[in-house]
């Protein structure tokens, strides 16, 4: 561990950036040196509370953001870089212990250099009971926000700093397993530059997000509101006008050119138009971003929600990573007992080298299995383009909606071409018998409601997504029902 290159941010600092003014109420007894402690040690810890203004090298308690209780446990760098002894680990296991008892989020800051060397193992150890800590808080259904901050290595980032439901990082922080001293001591040589950066992680799906203190108490603001317990709304709101009478249904072919015209809207536009308090999470938090899926926190038409959404204007097709950050969205939709709303929208996976030693196949099936199995209310929207076994893979929950021109099909048109004709010109003519229509899904009980288009999403957009918003959040409460049943037959 070595002192950061600039200044750390200190814990009342943060505190007072993202608590509401005055909120502030210390968990925290008077800290005391370990037990058997060396006289020597004992004086690096009494200079050390004089330098940092407080007794150990973190800081517990409980405040308010916009009104709303939230618990807190922040590192305080200049106490011997916020190095976690055994007094520092038993208070934060103390503090998520009270969270989990009083039901409060919880945020947890470190910014530390690691576990304490002048305790070693026994310091060491703790963090087992850290991580044991943090994960059953938020397996209790309790968000867990983490925002790491210059810097963070060594056993706070492999325990309480990497167990967030939503993870940030302060813009520039150091974030790494090792530090560079330590590995410049052990190895020789400098460890290659730009990689231990919050800006570097956060591009590589490890962290979600890059912000300053600011920047943080909107996001912390945004969490609570969307985790709130309680019903979000005392009844769903009326469906707007429909200004024309919907169109006869139209033929496959017509359907699938209308689904890519490049101006269709697509899932951010839902979430512009439709939602509010919206937290964007940022790849599978294992070190894969996501290139065409859209995973977030937020209220859409006013009900709280986990949605994982296919980008159509994204770069790259859904590939595995794609896939396992839909899965990150699931298992969050049920660990915070959020319901589940799921985007499709795109012209088939990615076919590459890359997706099959990545197990995209594998994904798709753990997709299926994942979200047939969830607990909570969840609808599906087939809102564009159906291809391929990346649109079934978000196509299982307990509703499902399409827009009129939706479509899913087994493959692109022109592969089934392909393989029927030899040719992919006959794409039009395959798909007319393979009953991949809105009106074919719902014949077949695989879709619940249609969403009109009058005449199509592109021509009407926002009054288009504010009826889909509509029928997301009425099939979310009929999801919630006790005769809503796993799938539909």
């Amino acid at each position: 561990m070595s002192a950061p290159a600039r200044a750390a941010t200190g814990s009342s600092d943060l505190l007072a950036a993202v608590l509401d003014a005055g909120s502030f109420r210390t968990w925290d007894s008077p800290a005391a040196a370990p037990d058997g402690a060396p006289a020597g040690y004992r004086r690096e810890l009494a200079a050390a509370a004089v330098a940092a203004g407080t007794d150990e090298s973190l800081v517990t308690g409980e405040g308010r953001i916009g009104g709303r209780r939230i618990a807190v446990a922040v590192s305080e760098f200049a106490f011997l870089g916020g190095s976690v002894g055994t007094t520092a680990a038993r208070r934060l296991v103390a503090a998520v212990e009270r969270a989990t008892a009083c039901g409060l989020p919880l945020l947890l800051s470190p910014a530390s250099g690691g576990t304490r060397m002048q305790e070693g193992t026994p310091a060491f150890l703790e963090m087992i009971t850290i991580a044991d800590r943090v994960a059953a808080h938020r397996r209790a259904g309790h968000p867990v926000a983490v925002h790491l901050r210059h810097p963070t290595t060594g056993g706070a980032l492999a325990s309480w700093g990497s167990l967030g439901s939503v993870t940030t990082a302060e813009p520039g922080a150091l974030v790494g397993f090792l530090g560079p001293k330590v590995y410049r001591s052990l190895y020789g040589h400098r460890f290659p530059s730009g990689v231990q950066t919050a800006e570097n992680l956060r591009a590589r799906g490890v962290i979600d997000a890059v912000m300053g203190p600011a920047e943080l108490a909107g996001l912390l603001d945004r969490l609570l509101a969307v985790t709130a317990r309680g019903p979000s709304r005392a009844a769903v709101a009326p469906a707007p006008a429909e200004t024309a009478r919907p169109p006869a249904a139209p033929d496959a072919w017509s359907s699938i050119r209308a689904t890519r015209r490049p101006d269709r809207p697509g899932a951010r536009d839902l979430l512009r138009i439709a939602a509010r308090d919206v937290i964007e999470l940022s790849g599978t938090g294992t070190g894969e971003a996501a290139a065409a899926t859209v995973l977030v926190l937020a209220r859409i038409d006013g009900v709280a929600c986990v949605l994982v959404g296919q980008d159509r204007a994204a770069d790259r097709l859904p590939g595995p990573a794609d896939l396992r950050v839909a899965r990150r969205g699931f298992a969050l939709a049920e660990e915070l007992g959020l319901p589940l709303v799921t985007f499709i929208d795109t012209a088939g996976g990615e076919l590459s080298a890359e997706a099959e030693e990545g197990a995209l196949a594998g994904e798709i099936a753990r997709c299926l299995v994942d979200l047939t199995a969830l607990e909570v209310p969840s609808v599906s929207v087939l809102a564009g383009q159906g291809a391929g076994g990346a649109a079934l893979a978000l196509f299982g929950a307990r509703r499902r909606i399409a827009a009129r021109n939706a479509w899913l099909t087994p493959l692109p048109p022109e592969g089934a071409s392909a393989i029927v004709h030899g040719t992919t010109d006959r794409a039009a003519e395959v798909v007319a018998g393979q009953c991949v229509r809105s009106t074919d899904l719902v014949a077949a009980g695989a879709v619940h409601r249609i969403v009109e288009e009058l005449p199509d999403a592109a021509d009407e957009p926002e009054t288009y997504l504010a009826r889909l918003a509509h029928g997301i959040v009425s099939e979310l409460g009929i999801a919630a029902g006790p005769l809503s049943g796993r799938s539909p037959r």
